[in-house]
């Protein structure tokens, strides 16, 4: 198993920007694909953004496409998502989660990604 930790959520205002970053501790991050999943009060969670194992390749849900960004730096085992221009829509606790297997290219459902953080919290007022 391995432990992610999320760190750089906060309270920002509309048009703002935050960088989430998400650490990975235990067992190989490098051979997984990444994602960013979020959940905002009374619903459920969501998909937001994957990367492929390399960072090659990435895939965004419609919303935050041309605004948000992942990337990822194996040697440092961590994956980050870059969130620009930030609106009251995308107040939500984020997650990061790896995929159960591995040298995969991007996933996008729930059950596809095996470890979980703790989550983030992201508040962008209205």
């Amino acid at each position: 198993q391995v432990q992610l930790v999320e760190s750089g959520g906060g309270l920002v205002q509309a048009g703002d920007s935050l960088r989430l970053s998400c650490a990975a501790a235990g067992r190989t991050f490098s051979n997984y694909a990444m994602a960013w999943f979020r959940q905002a009060p009374g619903k459920e969670r969501e998909f937001v953004a994957a990367i492929n194992w390399s960072g090659s390749s990435t895939y965004y849900t419609d919303s935050v496409k041309g605004r948000f960004t992942i990337s990822r730096d194996n040697g440092k085992n961590t994956v980050y998502l870059q969130m620009n221009s930030l609106k009251p829509e995308d107040t939500a606790v984020y997650y990061c989660a790896r995929a159960r297997l591995t040298n995969t290219g991007i996933r996008t459902r729930e059950y596809e990604y095996g470890d979980w953080g703790q989550g983030t919290q992201v508040t962008v007022p209205s």
